[in-house]
């Protein structure tokens, strides 16, 4: 009979346990999916792509460069409904934005360009890389996207400058004195050095 009340009252203690497991169970994906919401709404509230061109050139180039038109298309198509979606979109403009070193059109393929869309790249692949995070810091994501869209500013800016700066007619010889700036196309001295006569000492 003792046995008995011991069994019973074992049995007893071990399923307020395990109700006592549940219970902290759900409390905690509670927390976890709360948690998550709260990810998903700060990132979808931040997720805003300046997708339009700024300036007349950014639309020409639209229309002609390929990869930019791509981008720009890929920014502006907003995911919807939950983080994964967040993280493929995310993962599809780094490599839109990767393309953009391709094809360059050649009145754009310059330092000043190219610098611009390396650093364009680099902060793309750190948001990429943030939300893909188990725990994701939707603050940083949040800060890089607005990082991203001053790049693209920027960027566009730049392409503006170059538009602008081949609009205004060179004066007669300045494309001779380029040139001669130009130490690339310099000749090179192929004679070796001939040592100076100096006084012999016997």
């Amino acid at each position: 009979m003792k046995y008995r009340i011991i069994l019973f009252l074992l049995l007893v203690l071990g399923l307020q346990s395990c109700q006592n497991e549940n219970e902290r169970r759900l409390a905690e994906n509670a927390k976890e999916a709360k948690k998550k919401e709260k990810i998903f709404s700060n990132i979808n509230k931040a997720w805003i792509f300046i997708d339009e061109p700024i300036n007349e050139v950014s639309e020409k180039n639209a229309v002609t460069w390929t990869e930019w038109r791509d981008f720009l298309k890929e920014i502006g198509d907003k995911p919807r409904k939950t983080i994964g979606a967040f993280q493929k979109k995310s993962s599809a403009i780094a490599k839109k934005a990767v393309a953009l070193n391709n094809n360059i059109p050649s009145q754009f393929n310059q330092p000043q360009i190219k610098s611009r869309i390396s650093i364009l790249i680099t902060k793309i692949k750190m948001m990429d890389l943030f939300i893909h995070l188990n725990q994701i810091p939707d603050d940083k994501v949040a800060f890089l996207i607005g990082e991203i869209n001053k790049e693209l500013v920027s960027l566009e800016r730049q392409m503006d400058k170059i538009v602008e700066k081949a609009k205004i007619p060179k004066e007669q010889g300045e494309e001779d004195f380029l040139k001669m700036l130009d130490t690339t196309r310099a000749i090179q001295n192929t004679e070796p050095l001939k040592e100076p006569n100096l006084p012999r000492v016997e």
